[in-house]
């Protein structure tokens, strides 16, 4: 299977660079698999799309501002100007580090992505903030071009990194980061922090749906997976089978794990809100020995790409994917390769918006 069968074309204009004032206005295409027909809805009708007794399994990582902009050894600190990240020059020793999993449970050992990445080395001292606030030197270099780097210990290490992190907001929304994108780039039901992306079908979610959830009798449960370098990482090979993800941190609790335990008994079904939800669920059962999900806690690195079996997830809400991505490979997977590429070339055509602040679809 070949990486270019996941291509689709996307006009520029509607990669969203800016959420919609209300969550819940976002467009939501209605996919059914087994016909492959679709109809255009908007996400505040998901509620009443469901099945009484479904129950809703939700990714509550929380974003933290894992965007770091400093200075290299030797150079002299200095404000930062507020244009765009993503046309950032790097003279003068600038470095620009992305934190994307936190090794140890002291928060000092980080694994990150840096640029300008061929000049940045092992040994390497990187500071951060006017006063030098965080220092942390380079270990060591990786397979996926990621670096570990070791801060200086401080007693307020997050506290340091929500004053001079930026929301880590993907490269194709080209502008800089902004105050309202520490709410709106967040799920309403966020709690546990550890991811540098939001799980974005989680995104349209308002306290006001999970009350009309839970009014129509729609169970929901809550996991996490920090979602880091495994999900957005590039493919660099041409078959699909040669790709290889990296690990993610995920947790299941006793709750959670009843909650789903159950559905599965009661053969109801399990909807899960994101890719990153349905790799959680179905990492958690593939190591099951008796069919049931424990509560656990672990590193998940499963890639789901087409002629994967579903063993727990039965209808899927995510966002729209970019081309010849793990996501959309998975999304692919679930509702059928042909299915899910005309439905996308129907929400192209239709002028949906595309990616982390975009609209959704629904698969069941």
């Amino acid at each position: 299977m070949l990486v270019s069968d996941f291509h689709y074309e996307l006009p520029e204009a509607q990669i969203a660079q800016e959420p919609l004032p209300d969550r819940t206005a976002s467009r939501m295409l209605h996919v059914r698999r087994q016909t492959g027909a679709f109809e255009d809805r908007v996400f505040r009708d998901f509620p009443d799309m469901l099945r009484t007794g479904d129950l809703v399994v939700l990714n509550n990582t929380r974003v933290f501002p894992a965007r770091l902009y400093g200075r290299r050894s030797g150079a002299k600190a200095q404000p930062l100007s507020p244009h765009n990240p993503a046309t950032r020059d790097f003279l003068h020793g600038r470095v620009e580090v992305l934190l994307t999993r936190q090794l140890t449970e002291d928060p000092n050992d980080w694994e990150c992505l840096v640029r300008p990445g061929r000049k940045i080395g092992v040994g390497e001292h990187l500071f951060f903030g006017e006063r030098d606030d965080l220092e942390a030197e380079v270990l060591s270099r990786g397979a996926f071009g990621e670096r570990r780097i070791r801060f200086r210990p401080t007693t307020n290490f997050f506290d340091l990194i929500e004053t001079l992190g930026h929301v880590p907001l993907p490269p194709y929304i080209a502008r800089a980061d902004g105050r309202a994108d520490r709410e709106r780039y967040q799920t309403v039901y966020a709690r546990e922090r550890g991811s540098v992306a939001a799980p974005t079908a989680g995104l349209h979610f308002t306290p006001e749906i999970l009350g009309r959830l839970h009014e129509r009798g729609i169970e929901t449960a809550e996991l996490t997976l920090h979602v880091g370098l495994g999900t957005f990482q590039p493919i660099r090979v041409e078959r699909v089978e040669d790709h290889r993800l990296h690990k993610e941190h995920y947790s299941i609790g006793q709750d959670a794990a009843t909650a789903i335990n159950r559905a599965l008994e009661q053969q109801r079904r399990i909807v899960a809100v994101g890719t990153t939800t349905v790799r959680t669920l179905e990492y958690a059962i593939a190591q099951s020995s008796d069919g049931w999900i424990a509560p656990q806690e672990g590193e998940a690195d499963l890639f789901i790409y087409p002629g994967f079996m579903f063993r727990i997830v039965g209808a899927l809400l995510t966002n729209f994917h970019l081309p010849e991505s793990t996501l959309l490979m998975l999304v692919c997977a679930f509702g059928g390769r042909e299915a899910v590429l005309q439905a996308y070339s129907h929400a192209v055509q239709q002028g949906y918006r595309f990616y982390s602040y975009g609209d959704c679809m629904f698969l069941e």
